[in-house]
């Protein structure tokens, strides 16, 4: 559980400035002649009627200091980046352009806050800009190249991507002297980067730090993480993180952690580039020396193990017009070596095996990106990812106990419809004994995922998430990583008691509310969840062991501050025979909404967290 502790006191005064209109309006109303993906449109005489309110209240502040000034902080209705909440073709905007000269590139940087009062001006004199270079080196165009309407949009996801950005905006202006020439403004909008960090785990150990993703405006990011013993303040040890992104301008991230943590260690060294255009080549390398405690779970207990790792990886994507889609081919060699582990055997305790291993994949992928809002985020421009992925994956293993060949294949799709955002996929594999030719190992992953429409009720804006996960394994051996759990990613939220198996089904569904009011700039959301999980050894998923969860919560987000959401949720675990260990209260920086992707990555074993 981590908490952010430079907003908790924040997070509760926005809770207590919450407000909840009722009455339920019918769902978004489409624009005419527009696509079925760029539904999400509010109904205009709802607008007019927020709009009015607020000038109402505007009108009978303004007379004094007082009551203008917490107007200012209180009392902002969301503004949508992206037209009223649609989900736009972002494409479309450069389409007319296409082919088109770039000419001048002009780069506009705004400040974090606002001018309204006295705190968002402070704020600005105290942060550092970004330095208009950086932004630049992010460019995937120059002057004198043909525009292509994709590599904008992938541009302008690319820069929202950065931590210490809180907005990017392409502009297209067309030349007034030359109409094969346009001109291109990059509008940002800076974060506040500085945070401090906390975190209780278990045994009394505790985490302090301070975090600046935006070191003097380079762009680099620096985290120093304390730990001590909350019991007894007893010193554990420092974590220093440093990340650079885009070395020297070729889109190369590195990364260096050093540091313990009482008996936990680690030394991690990286470098690596993902693919970006349609047509690009990815590749990374990382070295690793960590020592950390493993939950066993046929012994219910937990050890030490340390391992040192090497991982090389690389590959290349071309674009083919005809299938609007790009090729792609991957590899990647991975090493493990353990100095301590608990026992091993060859089918026990697989995960501290040492082993060397070859990966090879290959396939094809499509990656488009649409506009949004209220999805990942609370009201600021989001990119959203449509598109598939069809990979095949091969390789070879040498480890201390036998040979191995590796066969597995995956497809992921996604895409908007009149009902929503609708994503699904597979992945299969499995490793094959040469000694004896019998697979073992394996596991097959389906995923379902399901986001709604906007929909509105009053002044409040309201979306429903629901996904659908199973997974099932066989052929497994023994000991630590060959049984499924509940996770944070596929689970319960409210569920405490750990529970093992081999088959497990997770349906997780949540409805959250977005309500208009921006105290301090921190916006809020209220969400309902009910999670339903089976999990046991049986094949027939319906007859293992049935568990589900259920509550409330409220997320607290400042869209120009590094940090993640506040979560604070409130619920209840049931398992079949009644009450199951629940955690009740919980408060966190996680939220269950991960982001869609699909672009290739390294080639990886398909097999259990």
């Amino acid at each position: 559980m981590s908490i952010r502790i430079c907003i908790f006191a924040a997070a509760l005064f926005a809770i207590s400035a919450f407000g909840l209109a009722a009455g339920p309006v019918p769902a978004a109303e489409r624009e005419p002649r527009r696509a079925p993906h760029e539904a999400d449109t509010l109904i205009p005489r709802a607008s007019e009627r927020n709009q009015r309110l607020y000038d109402s209240i505007r009108t009978k502040t303004s007379r004094r200091t007082v009551p203008r000034l917490m107007y200012s902080m209180l009392f902002r209705p969301v503004r949508d980046t992206t037209g009223q909440g649609r989900v736009l073709d972002a494409d479309r905007l450069f389409e007319p352009y296409a082919g088109r000269i770039i000419g001048r590139v002009e780069i506009v940087r705004e400040p974090v806050f606002g001018d309204n009062n006295w705190f968002e001006r402070a704020g600005n004199k105290t942060h550092v800009m970004t330095r208009e270079r950086v932004i630049r080196r992010d460019l995937l165009f120059r002057a004198g190249d043909a525009l292509d309407p994709q590599l904008l949009v992938r541009n302008a996801q690319l820069l929202r991507s950065r931590r210490y950005i809180s907005d990017a905006e392409i502009i297209v202006a067309p030349d007034p002297l030359d109409s094969a020439r346009v001109d291109i403004v990059v509008r940002t909008r800076d974060s506040w980067t500085i945070t401090v960090d906390g975190a209780l785990h278990g045994e009394g150990r505790t985490m302090v730090g301070l975090y600046d993703a935006n070191i003097l405006g380079w762009g680099n990011s620096l985290r120093v993480k304390t730990h001590f013993d909350r019991r007894n303040f007893d010193y554990g040890g420092n974590i220093v993180e440093y990340e650079i992104p885009n070395v020297l301008g070729t889109f190369f991230t590195a990364d260096f952690t050093a540091g313990r943590d009482f008996y936990n260690s680690e030394l991690v060294l990286g470098v690596r580039k993902e693919f970006i255009r349609r047509t690009d080549y990815a590749a990374g390398v990382d070295y690793s020396e960590i020592k950390a405690k493993h939950y066993l779970i046929d012994r219910d207990t937990s050890e030490l193990a340390k391992s040192r790792t090497l991982d090389v990886w690389g590959g290349r994507s071309r674009y083919f017009r005809g299938i609007r889609s790009s090729f792609f081919v991957t590899g990647r060699y991975h090493r493990v070596r353990y100095s301590l582990r608990p026992e091993v055997g060859p089918r026990h305790n697989t995960a501290f095996h040492d082993a060397d291993e070859l990966l090879f994949g290959t396939g094809l992928y499509r990656e488009k990106f649409y506009t949004a809002n209220m999805i990942y985020g609370y009201g600021t421009r989001e990119y959203l990812a449509s598109g598939y992925k069809a990979e095949l994956t091969g390789g070879y293993s040498w480890g201390e106990f036998g040979e191995r060949m590796y066969l597995g294949t995956g497809y992921t799709i996604g895409d908007f419809t009149r009902i929503g955002y609708l994503s699904g996929g597979f992945s299969l594999g499995s490793y094959i004994d040469l000694s004896t030719g019998g697979w073992s190992g394996s596991a097959v992953d389906l995923d379902m995922r399901w986001i709604s429409n906007l929909l509105l009720s009053g002044r409040t804006r309201i979306r429903q998430f629901l996904s659908l996960n199973y997974t099932q394994g066989w052929n497994r051996g023994t000991g630590n990583n060959e049984s499924l759990r509940f996770t944070d990613e596929n689970g319960l939220q409210m569920l405490r008691e750990y529970v093992t198996g081999t088959n497990r089904m997770v349906l997780n569904t949540e409805t959250v509310f977005f309500t208009p009011y921006q105290p301090l700039g921190f916006r809020i959301a209220l969400f309902g969840f009910a999670d339903f999980g089976l999990l046991g050894d049986a094949a027939n998923p319906f007859r293992n062991a049935f568990f589900t969860s259920f509550g409330l919560g409220v997320r607290i987000k400042n869209e120009r501050l590094i940090f993640n959401a506040v979560q604070i949720q409130l619920g209840v675990a049931l398992g079949k025979p009644g009450l199951a260990d629940s955690r009740y209260f919980q408060v966190s920086n996680q939220t269950r909404i991960d982001r869609i992707r699909y672009r290739p990555t390294q080639p990886e074993i398909v097999g259990f967290e």
